[in-house]
């Protein structure tokens, strides 16, 4: 059979195709896109389910004239491809490759970047009111799904949309999913809508006389008649109540249901939301069955399904193992996550204590909130989130738990670099944004042993903790079945070094011991330090090393810029050390996606460069 994608290249391309050629299209898509994640890895469930809808925006629209803005856009691939980059998918995620989300810089079809969830109807919303100021005639699309528009930054834009425009259009993909199951009183709302069995009955016979009537002749009756219908059958649509008006659900998967319903949109003289009904990983049957484990995926064998795996037990698991085995003899654990029960380690706990488990669904700043409350009434919750996911509930952080001095345990997964996410989730910013908070306790483990130790230590103090580690696996260290409390701000010696000392953070210690041992072979005597405690510092151990060495060298996998090293270099200054203090990390700007092996030699974070550095100095 003749390639359809082949001759398909831009939006223009997809409307000069024939209806018949339509659906083969689609298929071609989705097994480009099973193809091309099978060897890069990547987010699969999410844009298997928005090849229909993505085709037809680019059959009604005219980007990039027109804006399509995604939320979170981890369903941008089919986008990709009918914008010129269908040649480039292989390289996605791959250092210097195409990224997995939108990205501004990359291409001028993209109207917005993103990576975190709830951003796309503000930023759509922006610029709709933009084009209203410069009297442009544009249209202006927010495509929200994977449960965004539970999001507090998506309630707060709804709440302003009609004071900001009367041209808007926001199509709603309602797959049932985030990552995991959708939660919350919305989620049950709009399964009730996608459900109603005397609506979507009549519906069906609307839709049947329509089609044979050829729909798009009587597309404005026929969306009067469904207008009439959800008076009927519907209780009052939240969506209208917010001004805009609602159409649907409509068949996700029906090309030309969803051209048809795109047109109508966008001939409306008022805000516009279309209810969409889509299956999280269409297409390719492991996803459909699966749609949790398949939201993001490593590199895969299609046929079997079977997924490349690492060796070892990873940073999360090890979390979740001791939350779940802590909580068994302390009845005041609770622990919360925001949409990611499996990421972050906490399946199990949800399975094993369901009264004390809350997925507050994408709602970082709730959570931090909600966990304050739980621990102002005598519980202490333990919040498990992505470290670059925590950034925006940064101020309830301080405000609401540290303020008060309420023992709340945060655990930062995810922590530095995560590889070929990208910017949007490199966990580096987290050390820079929360050390100078008062009250709180922040910790980073060297080994799998180190965190389990930690966890606990922080369950039974009672006060602010957070605990930040990276994606992946640690040194292999076994978890001991009786855990220890940490000594509050101390460091522990590694090894002795008369003329250098490094002081590192977590997984960088093992690239300090490298160093060292460079070092030492070149006559340079140094030693390591595994600083353990980002806040409150070991200012004693410090104090004595400031007397006598030449050189201390701090390594953290957070920014340089107002990092741990800064901290040191304070605290080096205030007792008037004579020698010099080297801060390595991740530099002042935003770090591309990429194995992080790359990452590392091209930021010349490597035992080399840094023995490079301090021969220098020295």
């Amino acid at each position: 059979m003749t390639s359809i994608l082949e001759k398909v290249n831009l939006p223009e391309d997809v409307k000069g195709l024939n209806s018949d050629e339509l659906i083969p299209l689609c298929e071609e898509i989705r097994k480009k896109i099973i193809s091309s994640v099978s060897e890069t890895g990547g987010h699969l469930g999410a844009n298997l389910g928005v090849v229909e809808i993505t085709t037809a925006l680019m059959r009604v629209f005219d980007p990039p004239t027109d804006k399509i803005v995604f939320d979170t856009s981890h369903q941008c691939y089919t986008y990709k491809i009918l914008t010129g980059r269908k040649d480039k998918l292989h390289t996605l995620r791959q250092h210097d490759g195409l990224s997995g989300f939108l990205n501004r810089e990359e291409s001028k079809y993209d109207a917005f970047g993103a990576g975190h969830a709830g951003t796309a109807l503000s930023a759509a919303l922006g610029m709709a009111a933009a084009r209203d100021v410069q009297n442009e005639d544009h249209h202006v699309i927010a495509i929200v799904g994977d449960a965004a528009i539970g999001n507090g930054i998506s309630f707060e834009a709804l709440n302003n949309v009609t004071e900001a425009t009367k041209k808007f259009i926001v199509i709603l993909n309602d797959n049932e999913m985030s990552i995991s199951a959708n939660v919350g009183a919305l989620s049950k709302y709009l399964g009730g809508l996608l459900a109603n069995p005397r609506y979507n009955r009549r519906k069906r016979s609307v839709e049947s006389f329509a089609r044979k009537m050829k729909l798009g002749i009587f597309r404005s009756a026929y969306y009067r008649i469904e207008e009439t219908l959800k008076s009927l059958f519907l209780k009052s649509v939240i969506f209208e109540e917010f001004g805009l008006r609602y159409i649907g659900p409509v068949d996700g998967h029906n090309i030309y249901a969803m051209e048809d319903a795109l047109r109508v949109a966008k001939e409306a003289d008022r805000p516009i939301l279309l209810h969409v009904s889509t299956t999280k990983g269409k297409g390719y049957s492991f996803a459909e069955q699966d749609q949790e484990k398949w939201h993001g995926t490593p590199k895969f064998e299609i046929k079997s399904g079977n997924k490349a795996t690492g060796s070892g037990v990873n940073y999360s698991t090890v979390f979740g193992n001791t939350i779940e085995k802590l909580a068994q003899k302390d009845k005041k654990l609770v622990a919360i996550t925001a949409a990611m029960p499996a990421g972050t380690g906490l399946d199990k706990f949800a399975k094993s204590f369901p009264d004390r488990f809350y997925d507050v669904g994408i709602a970082e700043e709730h959570a931090t909130v909600f966990a304050a409350g739980l621990a102002a009434a005598g519980l202490h919750p333990v919040f498990a989130v992505y470290s670059s996911f925590m950034q925006r509930a940064a101020d309830c952080l301080i405000h609401d738990i540290c303020l008060q001095d309420l023992p709340v345990t945060i655990c930062l997964d995810r922590a530095g670099i995560v590889g070929d996410d990208g910017p949007t989730h490199h966990g580096v910013f987290d050390i820079a944004l929360l050390r100078h908070i008062p009250r709180l306790i922040f910790m980073q483990p060297a080994d799998e042993a180190e965190l389990a130790n930690m966890l606990y230590t922080a369950v039974n103090i009672d006060h602010p903790t957070v605990i930040r580690y990276p994606r992946g696996c640690g040194t292999g260290a076994t978890v001991p079945d009786e855990l220890e409390k940490i000594a509050i701000g101390k460091a522990v010696q590694l090894s002795e070094g008369s003329d250098v000392i490094f002081w590192a953070l977590g997984n960088m210690i093992q690239l300090a011991e490298k160093a060292a041992a460079l070092l030492n072979e070149k006559g340079i005597s140094a030693g390591v330090v595994n600083a353990r405690f980002i806040r409150p510092l070991d200012k004693e151990l410090l104090t004595e090393h400031c007397k006598t060495r030449k050189i201390i060298a701090t390594i953290e996998g957070g920014i340089i810029s107002g990092g741990f090293g800064e901290s040191i270099t304070a605290l080096a200054n205030s007792v008037d050390f004579n020698g010099h203090v080297l801060n390595f990390g991740w530099p002042d700007e935003f770090i591309t996606h990429g194995n992080p092996s790359i990452l590392m030699e091209q930021y010349g974070l490597t035992p080399e460069k840094i023995v490079e550095k301090i021969v220098a100095t020295l």
